[in-house]
């Protein structure tokens, strides 16, 4: 009866932890307005203060960087697509980020995860390359448990996004992991485990598609 109750009380709670997430995706989606391809000036300005390159990655032709300043940032292309200059929004939600907030994985469809830490969370936003175009992925990411990272959970040669979060809204050590297509649904959750650590994979989780199971929400 005990453990009816526990499982009953942590599917709720990952229910919320996933609503929550879907709120932030929902309020952070980018408005379309700074995604066009503009020139670029060195006196790009970021926040208050001047642009200054933090990390950048090859991407096939094209170079990616990740530009900072004083309450900004943003997120820049050069290189065989052509000029490409994003607002970027988890900088604007204050979080840090730093030489490990880059990742990309190259493919027919490359994607690029932007992340940074904010009050012990983990903030993130993706950018797409597709038919030579880049642009912004409709969603913003959270993570509870301290981890956002790309995996090709599904198997289909494009790197999804995975979300390590905690259960009981933080109050306990229950963890369980999320997978996001990077072209938007949502794949799957994996069965909470008692601690963030006993997540398979970690610090770095990486699920196979057979362990995940529909989020408590669906």
């Amino acid at each position: 009866m005990g453990g009816t109750r526990s499982v009953q009380v942590v599917a709720v709670v990952a229910a919320l932890v996933f609503a929550a997430g879907l709120v932030f995706a929902y309020f952070q989606r980018p408005d379309g307005t700074d995604s066009g391809q503009s020139g670029i000036d060195p006196g790009m300005r970021c926040g208050t203060t001047v642009c200054q390159v933090v990390i950048g990655k090859s991407v096939g032709g094209d170079l990616v960087e990740l530009l900072s300043g004083t309450g900004g940032g943003r997120i820049r292309v050069t290189g065989e697509s052509g000029p490409f200059v994003f607002e970027m929004t988890i900088a604007e939600s204050g979080a840090t980020v730093n030489a490990e907030s880059l990742l990309c994985s190259e493919a027919p469809i490359s994607v690029c995860l932007v992340r940074g830490a904010q009050n012990g969370k983990v903030l993130g936003e993706v950018l797409i390359r597709k038919d030579g175009t880049w642009s912004r992925a409709q969603a913003a990411y959270l993570s509870s448990a301290g981890y956002l990272g790309l995996h090709d959970v599904n198997e289909d040669s494009t790197a999804d996004v995975v979300s390590a979060q905690r259960g009981c809204d933080g109050q306990c050590n229950d963890s369980f992991v999320q997978v996001f297509s990077a072209l938007g649904p949502i794949i799957g959750c994996t069965t909470p485990a008692p601690a963030r650590e006993q997540l398979a994979g970690w610090p770095a989780p990486a699920p196979k598609l057979s362990q995940l199971r529909p989020c408590a929400n669906g």
